[in-house]
């Protein structure tokens, strides 16, 4: 049963790599990933992240392409009594799908998957207090996901290395989970 369980992980994480290179992540005209989102679900291993995870929401980001394959990535995240505001500029690292920034630590993000319409996953790492941490985001176009999209983000973070409980589904502002 074990090895079945590692087959299909290892199946699915070649499915979600063939299905990135189908879709281009490496050729994607990164102009199609501009615009507004809103980042759904959140898979990460950092503590203050997963201290505080029931408290947070669904938070919103701009990504904006600018001049040579640069983006600019435009960050709005509600929390108790304000929203924080952040952004960062991401460079190219020369690895397809992959950018470096140095803003508030050492980070990279990497376009896992995407559609190019709908949805785009993305793992970050980021570099704190001399620890690499890691996070696997879903982002949308709309506040609603499809449950296909859900339950493909929550397989691939378990692939990752990310167990249930640092698995989580960001409820929308205003809404209090069950």
């Amino acid at each position: 049963m074990r090895t079945l369980g590692l087959s299909l992980g290892l199946a699915l994480l070649c499915l979600l790599h063939v299905e990135a290179q189908d879709l281009g992540a490496a050729e994607l005209d990164m102009s199609k990933i501009a615009g507004k989102w809103h980042i759904t679900a959140m898979a990460s291993d950092s503590e203050s992240y997963l201290q505080k995870k029931d408290q947070l929401k669904m938070a919103m980001a701009n990504i904006e392409v600018l001049g040579e394959g640069d983006l600019k990535v435009s960050f709005a995240i509600p929390t108790p009594g304000r929203c924080m505001k952040f952004e960062s500029i991401y460079k190219p690292t020369g690895i397809a799908g992959e950018y470096y920034s140095s803003d508030r630590g050492n980070k990279t993000a990497q376009l896992v998957d995407t559609d190019g319409r709908t949805y785009a996953v993305i793992f970050a790492t980021r570099e704190k207090e001399g620890k690499i941490l890691h996070m696997l985001r879903l982002y949308s176009r709309t506040r609603w996901v499809r449950p296909r999209i859900t339950e493909l983000f929550k397989k691939f973070a378990k692939v990752k290395g990310f167990s249930d409980e640092m698995i989580w589904i960001l409820p929308r502002q205003g809404h209090v989970p069950a």
